[in-house]
């Protein structure tokens, strides 16, 4: 019956991550039949403007042809016309002189013949019909202004799409995600020298396979690469996946897009556990700051020397420097009742805030940054049993590094209420490494990737990011890979470090 249930299970499992599925593909479809009907009534209003952008040019084009032949046509006419006038008027006055030439033959007496025929001879001198150059300035052939638009005619006959550059395939095996970036690359399925540059879309997911068409992220674009690969660094990982996809570009239009890519970009994310954390710190999702106010209706005193044992008691300034009460010094009178949540809040000396998320198993990697000014904190991990009171490193469901720099300064490893010196800097940023089935807990210099100190143990229970402030405040960096420094460092300083067993004969 059991068999038969589970069997019945997988089986409901099965059809559901295939109605899901298909359900995705019917998505995807109506988008696509969507985009098709947009993007085709786009194309074509872009098709009529670029021929309403062609008849507009050959308008202009005859506009000016006809405009340059009625032009040719007046300086013709022109030229004709004044030539003719010349001649008609040439002629006029030469008929007029042919006339009296003739009548001039009729006289008799000599001397006024002679006279007559000297007048007729000067005026031919003078005659225009003789100065007139009997040959057209212009000609009748308009043959230069004609035209021939047989080769354009072929040209416009070859008009055609533009030639669109293939989809680029992305190659899933020289993809790298490390180290907080992803590089991705990609080839042409054949070579295209008109290719001027490629533009990638990426948007982060939570859905593995293809991507999604409903209850995503809008894609995010990269353009103008000019090589085949791309790396995307400095990114916080707060999905389980990251889509891609690239598409090539020439000078006058962009291709199809490739093919999708998911690729795995899973990282440790939580917030601080406002809910539990003590009242006199202040606490948002990625930072605490200490709050002397936050605890209004605990009355502060200060204890003797905890080593000592002393229980006498004196006022707070003659003990510190600044007011404050220090996270060593200070008891608790009155308590307000705790607040429940998913657990007791922390209260008297633990200035305490948790992670909201358990690390059952695997790698995992954060940072954490403290305020120049802060005078004491402490960063690690502890169990969920940790109690309301206890601090971290003193007991042993807890261990963490500890800095301290109120009266003295101190930096330490500790656990079960022991602690180790370091002997190294405090670094600005320290990165946090836990291998929850390695058992190991390893501390290191942020930026310079040095290791500080390496706890080993077995943890028996799932283990929250714990982290204690007072006189000052903490920032802190999730959503990143176990960085590939660290994880040469472990292979290579296993064996080689502290270990919390180290711890077990000094005293704090």
């Amino acid at each position: 019956m059991d068999s038969q249930k589970e069997a019945l299970q997988r089986i409901i499992s099965t059809l559901a991550n295939k109605n899901d599925e298909i359900q995705n593909f019917i998505d995807t479809l109506n988008h696509t039949l969507k985009g098709v009907q947009e993007n085709s009534s786009n194309i074509l209003s872009e098709l009529d403007e670029e021929f309403d952008s062609l008849y507009s040019i050959l308008d202009d084009v005859k506009e000016s042809m006809v405009s340059s032949i009625k032009q040719e046509q007046t300086r013709k006419s022109q030229e004709l016309q004044s030539q003719l006038s010349q001649c008609n008027n040439a002629l006029e006055n030469s008929e007029e002189l042919l006339e009296f030439a003739t009548r001039s033959l009729d006289i008799k007496e000599p001397e006024e013949f002679s006279k007559a025929a000297r007048q007729i001879k000067d005026r031919v001198t003078m005659a225009s019909a003789f100065r007139l150059s009997l040959k057209p300035k212009v000609s009748d052939n308009m043959t230069h202004l004609m035209v021939d638009f047989s080769q354009e005619r072929q040209i416009l006959q070859t008009l055609k799409f533009l030639p669109v550059p293939k989809a680029p395939e992305i190659d899933p095996v020289e993809c790298l995600v490390a180290d907080n970036s992803v590089t991705v690359a990609w080839r042409m399925p054949e070579e295209d020298n008109k290719i001027d540059h490629f533009v990638m879309e990426y948007r982060k997911t939570n859905f593995d396979g293809l991507p999604r068409v409903k209850d995503e992220r809008c894609w995010e674009t990269i353009d103008n690469i000019k090589g085949s690969e791309y790396t995307l660094s400095g990114l916080k990982f707060d999905s389980k996946y990251m889509n891609f996809r690239v598409r090539a570009c020439n000078k006058a239009v962009a291709g199809e897009y490739s093919d999708p890519v998911t690729l795995e970009t899973r990282a440790l994310n939580f917030s601080l556990d406002n809910s539990s954390s003590h009242l006199n710190l202040k606490v948002e999702d990625s930072c605490v700051e200490w709050d002397p106010t936050g605890g209004k209706g605990q009355e502060s005193k200060v204890k003797g020397k905890e080593n000592k044992g002393s229980a006498h008691v004196t006022s707070l300034k003659k003990h510190t420097r600044s007011g404050t009460p220090s996270p060593k010094r200070t008891s608790v009178g009155s308590r307000p009742p705790a607040v429940r949540g998913s657990r007791d809040r922390f209260t008297g000396e633990s200035y305490t805030v948790l992670g909201d998320t358990a690390i059952e198993s695997g790698q995992h990697y954060w940072e954490v940054k403290a305020q120049k000014d802060c005078k004491s904190y402490s960063v690690g991990v502890a169990y969920k049993t940790l109690g309301k009171f206890d601090q971290l490193g003193k007991t042993n469901t807890s261990w963490c590094i500890h800095v301290n720099s109120w009266l003295q300064s101190t930096f330490a490893a500790k656990h079960n209420n022991k602690a180790k010196a370091l002997d190294a800097p405090v670094p600005e940023k320290i990165g946090v490494f836990c291998d929850f089935d390695g058992g190991q807990l390893s501390f290191y210099d942020a930026h310079s990737k040095q290791l500080l100190y390496s706890f080993k143990t077995k943890f028996t229970q799932p283990v929250l990011p714990g982290f204690m402030v007072w006189c000052g405040g903490l920032s802190l960096s999730t959503g990143m890979q176990v960085p590939s420094a660290v994880r040469t460092l472990q292979r290579s300083e296993n064996g080689m470090t502290g270990s919390a067993s180290s711890l077990n004969n000094v005293t704090q």
